[in-house]
């Protein structure tokens, strides 16, 4: 209401007139105790912009300043001249003589400061104000805004979907507009025109004429993250870690959780009696997978886990190089790769190791034929 108040001000009680300042700083003060605009900030802007017009206006010289008080909104034009002993340009210099007149402590080399009384010099401060108040008011709450949706990224935001266009999907999000483009949507999701989403505050830019832009992601793997903290109250309280998330945004993702406490079952908590915790999540992910894996320092044991659904006979770890031969039953293979490779793909992910998966069939013919080989060695080895 404030800015409406001044801008209304501007735009008719002070059209044309000169400006009441002491009610301007007053409108400021107000400004600074509700939109937290700072008076100040508002004000030395306005001295600078009315310098510029007083220049303009006037054909001045660049030794002028406008000074406005804090407190009454008195304003004062100063033409600023260096002491000399005798002044040769009176625009730029003063006599020691002229400038011991107005104080005797001023020696040569001093700046003085005098005051000058420009005709019709409220009507061009009046229009002045009107243009600069605004627009750093404008400007100011952009900062504002700005700021607060700073401190938000990384957090999970409500919006109300404005526009879908087939590409970047636009929300109302209170003070702006938030962009969620293509690649931060969920393939499978279909947005519609005023309902109302949740997204992850991925990034919050600069946009054209200053004005804030927040990029916001439903397909990001930190959603998820974030979703498991409001559900989970041991992830939120920190007793549960979540390791790492691989996520195929959509179709499944893979969670990774830890506790340090033994008393607690990390997988238990995050699924909750009856499953009904893990179900609010994939609700709102709209029925996408989610496996919920306990983490292990054991890279083999982890890895096992981490490609659940299937189960593993056995993992070959080489900790240098970071991979890992997994064997499984022959009528498991299908499910630990995943259609597609998907399941093989976001357990490499979570676990940051390669893995190659061999069925126990496909590994026993690996074996007979590594030991034919070496017979093949060995008699040739027997004949030379």
């Amino acid at each position: 209401m404030q800015r409406l108040y001044l801008i209304g001000n501007f735009k008719e009680e002070y059209k044309m007139k000169a400006i009441d300042m002491k009610e301007l700083v007053v409108a400021m003060k107000e400004l600074e105790e509700e939109r937290g605009i700072k008076k100040d900030y508002l004000l030395e802007s306005l001295e600078i912009a009315l310098v510029t017009a007083y220049k303009k206006n006037f054909d001045s010289a660049d030794n002028v300043k406008v000074v406005i008080d804090r407190e009454t909104g008195e304003t004062h034009v100063y033409s600023s001249k260096m002491v000399v002993e005798a002044a040769k340009d009176e625009c730029f210099e003063i006599s020691l003589e002229a400038a011991k007149k107005i104080s005797k402590k001023y020696e040569i080399g001093d700046v003085v400061d005098i005051e000058i009384v420009p005709k019709n010099f409220g009507r061009i401060a009046a229009q002045t104000a009107k243009q600069v108040v605004v627009q750093k008011i404008r400007e100011a709450e952009r900062d504002i805004v700005y700021t607060e949706f700073n401190d938000k990224k990384g957090e999970i935001v409500t919006g109300i979907i404005q526009k879908t266009d087939g590409n970047a999907i636009v929300l109302d999000l209170g003070k702006l507009e938030g962009i969620m483009p293509i690649k931060e949507q969920i393939p499978t999701e279909n947005y519609k025109v005023n309902d109302k989403i949740r997204g992850y505050v991925l990034e919050v830019e600069r946009g054209i004429k200053g004005n804030p832009q927040v990029i916001v992601s439903r397909s990001h793997p930190d959603f998820v993250r974030r979703l498991f903290e409001f559900e989970i109250p041991e992830i939120y309280e920190g007793l549960i870690e979540i390791k790492n998330i691989s996520r195929d945004a959509g179709s499944r993702s893979k969670v990774a959780v830890y506790s340090t406490d033994e008393n607690i079952d990390p997988v238990g908590s995050c699924v909750g009696q009856k499953g009904i915790r893990i179900q609010n999540i994939i609700n709102e992910l709209n029925g996408e997978k989610i496996d919920v894996i306990e983490w292990d320092e054991d890279p083999a044991v982890f890895i096992a886990a981490a490609l659940l659904p299937a189960q593993v006979l056995a993992v070959d770890v080489k900790e240098e190089e970071k991979f890992a031969q997994v064997i499984v039953p022959d009528d498991q293979l299908s499910l630990a790769i995943g259609k597609s490779g998907q399941n093989a793909r976001l357990a490499a992910r979570l676990t940051n190791w390669k893995i190659d998966i061999k069925s126990e069939s496909q590994f026993r013919k690996m074996l007979e034929e590594a030991q034919n080989d070496d017979v093949e060695e060995t008699e040739l080895d027997d004949a030379e």
